[in-house]
């Protein structure tokens, strides 16, 4: 008969035993994680950024975790579910434009007003600690990877911007809310849609032009279906759209904790500086097509640029009136914005 001692022994050891091979099995715990976004997978985010970071997190953390990407809508739904798809575990990770949800990003949409800022890399690192240091509530229920924007915007039209008055009447792709307002002011007709919708809606005729950066331009086809694009002087861009990278929050919580390690290490101001950079670079890109392609490039000067940058203060203004009704300091949060983009831009 086994004594009572040797039996406690054998279960404890027994107990350890079943422990031990629950931890093994932990520690070697594979996960597939899907990641669905909005644009073909030859844009720019999706080629530049996204596929090398999902690559990233497969080799450092030897292969445990796979991210299988959905491009363009693939897993169904429209842009602006995105954010919900990730929020609701629909999907593991989306990346999506927060402007195509008005109203939600209050905090966050001051990154979109009249030439706040320039190129993306700095920007975003800009508009990352911004969101973590005042907006990260608007976060809450996702794990956020990465917050970025993209590089200045721009006009792309079938007839020359030279100046506000060529504009007038104009209908022109408005990106968000914010950016909508900010073509009204200027005194264009504008017409919101998601990015995907404007290559159809610029065949069609419904709009005569679009408010993107040139990184968009080749996967949109845009500098086959217009041929006059119109910038700025200085250094920063007409409008700025702002992107997130989020992660459901329970899709993350169940990972063990290497696998999380390997997650947080590839999220932060870094990696948004990374899909920054991506964005610098199609720009660059999107701009050779166009200049390819003989299009006509109008860059307005110093005493052109100010006029409309006085004409869109107005968009300043009313945000920050609208936001005040929401119990937001819209002025602090504009200051603060406006720091950041100068402390990352030197």
């Amino acid at each position: 008969m086994i004594s009572f001692k040797r039996r406690s022994a054998i279960v404890a050891m027994a107990a350890l035993g079943a422990s031990t091979l629950a931890g093994s099995a932990l520690a070697q715990q594979t996960v597939t994680l899907r990641l669905h976004q909005f644009l073909p997978p030859s844009a720019t985010i999706p080629a530049r950024a996204i596929a090398p970071w999902a690559k990233k997190i497969e080799t450092e953390s030897g292969g445990r975790i796979k991210v299988q990407l959905f491009h363009s809508m693939s897993m169904g739904g429209t842009p602006p579910q995105l954010f919900d798809q990730a929020r609701n575990g629909v999907v593991d990770l989306t990346w999506t434009v927060l402007g195509y949800t008005p109203g939600r990003f209050n905090k966050s949409e001051v990154f979109e007003l009249p030439f706040m800022s320039g190129q993306a890399e700095p920007a975003s690192r800009a508009f990352h600690e911004y969101v973590e240091k005042f907006a990260a509530d608007e976060f809450k229920d996702v794990k956020l990877l990465a917050a970025h924007t993209h590089g200045p915007g721009l006009f792309h039209t079938k007839e020359p911007v030279t100046g506000l008055e060529s504009l007038r009447g104009m209908k022109v792709r408005g990106g968000s809310r914010v950016i909508s307002n900010m073509l009204a002011k200027l005194g264009a007709t504008p017409v919101g849609m998601p990015v995907p919708a404007v290559t159809d809606a610029l065949t069609k005729g419904t709009i005569a032009g679009t408010t993107i950066p040139w990184e968009v331009t080749p996967s949109l086809k845009i500098a086959e279906l217009v041929k006059n694009h119109t910038t700025f002087a200085g250094p920063t861009g007409l409008f700025t759209q702002t992107f997130a990278l989020v992660m459901n929050r329970a899709s993350y919580d169940k990972l063990p904790a290497d696998l999380k390690a390997v997650i947080d290490k590839n999220s932060g101001v870094e990696t948004a500086a990374f899909f920054g950079r991506a964005m610098d670079d199609g720009d660059k890109a999107g701009l050779e097509v166009a200049k390819k392609a003989g299009n006509n490039i109008v860059t307005l000067d110093a005493a052109e640029t100010q006029r409309w940058q006085t004409a869109a203060k107005a968009v300043e203004a009313d945000w920050v009136k609208e936001v005040q009704g929401k119990n937001i300091d819209g002025a602090k949060l504009v200051s603060e914005a406006r720091a950041l983009i100068a402390k990352h831009s030197k």
